[in-house]
C-alpha cells in the first residue's frame, strides 16, 4: 500500500521527544516497515499549532496526495498531531469515505483500512455528531435568549433559498461540510459577499434549519 506520512509540532513541542517531528517520523517509518507500505512522502507542519487550522498548509497537501490517490492512505503517528477537534476529524473521515482512501492513526489503532479501524473511526464519528447536535442545540437556545432581548445576532447571509436547500439536503445526506463546498467551488456557485466559500458559512446556514 502506497502512504503519505504527515507530522506537527508546535514551537514549545518540538523539544519534547513524544511530540517531536524526528520521533514522529520513526514511528511512521518503523510502522511502514513493518507493514511493508511504500511510503511515498512526508509532509510537516514546523511550529504551527493545531487549532489554526488554515495555516496547516503541509496538512493540506497531504490531504490533497490522498485525494487526488497519489497514496492510498495518510498516516500520523498520534491523532492530536493531525487534529484537536473532534468534529474536524469526522470530517476527514467522510471525506476519506467519499474519496476510497484511508487514514491511520498508530496511537489510537485507528485504521479505516480495516474492520476493526473503520468500527473506531464510525464510533468517533458518532460522538463528533453528538457533539455537533449539543452545539446547534446551545446555539439555538442563546440565539433566542438574544432575540428576545432585543439584540440584533450577527451579519446576515446573503445566501438564496436554493442554495441553502442544497447545503441542507447535502448534510442530510450526509455530505461533509468540506464536499459542499468543493462541489460549489467546481460549479462557481457564488458565496456570500463576494468571497470564497467557508466550512463556517456553510455551518451556520445547517444551524439556522435546525
Amino acid at each position: 500500500m502506497r502512504v503519505v506520512g504527515y507530522l506537527r509540532a508546535s514551537t514549545e513541542e518540538q523539544a519534547d521527544s513524544g511530540l517531536g517531528l524526528a520521533a514522529q517520523r520513526e514511528a511512521i517509518e518503523a510502522e511502514a516497515r513493518r507493514r511493508g507500505w511504500e511510503l511515498v512522502s512526508v509532509y510537516e507542519d514546523a511550529g504551527v499549532s493545531a487549532k489554526a487550522i488554515t495555516k496547516l498548509k503541509a496538512r493540506e497537501k497531504a490531504l490533497e496526495a490522498v485525494s487526488t490517490h497519489q497514496a492510498n492512505a495518510l498516516v500520523v503517528s498520534r491523532l492530536d498531531r493531525f487534529s484537536r477537534s473532534l468534529l474536524d476529524f469526522a470530517d476527514v473521515m467522510a471525506r476519506a469515505t467519499q474519496e476510497g482512501w484511508a487514514f491511520v492513526a498508530l496511537d489510537l489503532s485507528v485504521d479505516t483500512s480495516t474492520a476493526a479501524g473503520e468500527m473506531l473511526a464510525h464510533v468517533m464519528a458518532s460522538f463528533a455528531q453528538y457533539e455537533r447536535r449539543l452545539i446547534g442545540e446551545r446555539t439555538k437556545a442563546a440565539l433566542k435568549a438574544a432575540r428576545q432581548r432585543g439584540t440584533h445576532v450577527g451579519r446576515p447571509i446573503s445566501i438564496s433559498k436554493d442554495v441553502e436547500r442544497r447545503i441542507v439536503e447535502a448534510r442530510r445526506a450526509g455530505v461533509s461540510f468540506w464536499a459542499i463546498r468543493k462541489r460549489f467551488e467546481a460549479e462557481g456557485v457564488p458565496a456570500p459577499r463576494g468571497s470564497r466559500w467557508h466550512i463556517s458559512t456553510l455551518q451556520k446556514v445547517v444551524k439556522r434549519q435546525l
